[in-house]
């Protein structure tokens, strides 16, 4: 067997660098050149965002744990609810369809916000939660969002009560918190109890838009009052939206505020959803271990109304001790008259309930 060879000629380049003709040598070296120039371009544009990024992380809040919130919020223990908006002026608890914003006249050029946190502050109380909208739909703050508030042209008023109960409440050691109340499906018909602004009327407009609507306006509060610590949501429930829908919308604007949320099924109020569980005017079982709060009424009503006075300062400090034994805070309402006062009586209650807790604060533990 005969084998063949085949004789393979050696590859020579055409171009060897020390061969190549001026034009291409400069050509290759100024591709490489580029070539790194953008490397490093890439690597710096690289670590510039990076960089960026870790700036804009290290400036944004982070969300304290939930239980931290919590147990923070407990060691507050006793705070002042204040029920005071448009039914104040028509003497219903729920007032219907859309009140002439003449009608929020405490005939008064400025409320004497003042007054309501030394009234809290006498009582020993760490928080207060100011009605800011309730089911008239009417806002006490200047809203981007609705003509519908204090600032409207035919309100006598003409001033952000909000802000001002805030600079209050902060200037005498107290924080601030914001009830808001939702447009839940269980107040029935739209054209009855409105709860949104006329921009939103729910007899206008979808859930969704509803929904939508509310998000924006607690959004604004968030934004516009930093002071604030805690959003108090009244009928926020699973049937407008789950819990986790509501807690990210509002962490997202604010990562540190506590977030809670009355059921408007009376079944199911005391029933965790948000970070704390409410009770209003019931107590929490003996073995309750979720943090929550109790709420009362010092007066008859939420709102003020003729014939108002304070109720027995005994049996509301042996609710706050049982409150306080269950795992939760007493949160006790007063409701302003139509000056913008709290009346006489709860002033002296207040004040009463204060030198009570103080005194049994001092007294040695027995047992």
């Amino acid at each position: 067997m005969h084998v063949h060879t085949v004789s393979v000629a050696k590859y020579r380049d055409p171009f060897p660098p020390s061969e190549a003709p001026p034009l291409a040598a400069s050509k290759l070296a100024e591709n490489l050149r580029v070539s790194r120039m953008a490397d490093r371009l890439s690597s710096g544009l690289f670590c510039s965002l990076m960089a960026c990024a870790s700036i804009v992380n290290a400036e944004r809040p982070q969300a304290p744990p939930v239980e931290q919130l919590q147990r923070d919020f407990r060691k507050l223990e006793f705070g002042m609810f204040i029920h005071y908006n448009m039914a104040t002026y028509r003497g219903a608890e729920w007032v219907s369809g859309y009140p002439d914003p003449a009608v929020f006249d405490p005939g008064t050029a400025t409320i004497d916000t003042d007054a309501w946190a030394d009234a809290a502050k006498s009582a020993g109380m760490s928080y207060g939660v100011l009605t800011v909208k309730h089911v008239a739909g009417f806002c006490l703050w200047d809203s981007d969002h609705t003509e519908y508030d204090v600032m409207h042209p035919d309100c006598p008023y003409q001033k952000d009560l909000v802000a001002q109960f805030c600079e209050s409440f902060k200037s005498r050691g107290l924080k601030v918190g914001l009830y808001y109340c939702w447009r839940h499906p269980g107040f029935g018909d739209p054209a009855k109890f409105k709860v949104l602004p006329p921009e939103c009327d729910p007899a206008k407009h979808t859930i969704e838009e509803q929904i939508a609507f509310q998000k924006k306006q607690i959004a604004e509060l968030l934004t516009k009052y930093p002071d604030v610590f805690y959003i108090w949501n009244d009928a926020l429930d699973p049937k407008l939206m789950p819990a986790d829908e509501a807690l990210t919308h509002i962490r997202r604007v604010r990562p540190n505020v506590v977030v809670t949320a009355n059921w408007w099924d009376w079944g199911k109020k005391g029933v965790p959803y948000a970070d704390i569980a409410i009770k209003e005017k019931r107590h929490f079982p003996h073995d309750n271990a979720y943090p929550g709060e109790t709420c009362w009424t010092l007066e008859q009503k939420w709102f003020w109304d003729r014939g108002s006075k304070a109720g027995d300062v005994e049996g509301i400090f042996k609710h706050i001790t049982t409150a306080h034994a269950r795992n939760s805070n007493f949160l006790l309402n007063v409701g302003p008259d139509r000056s913008g006062r709290i009346i006489e009586s709860s002033v002296d209650a207040l004040r009463e309930i204060g030198r009570l807790r103080a005194a049994a604060s001092s007294t040695p533990n027995t047992d």
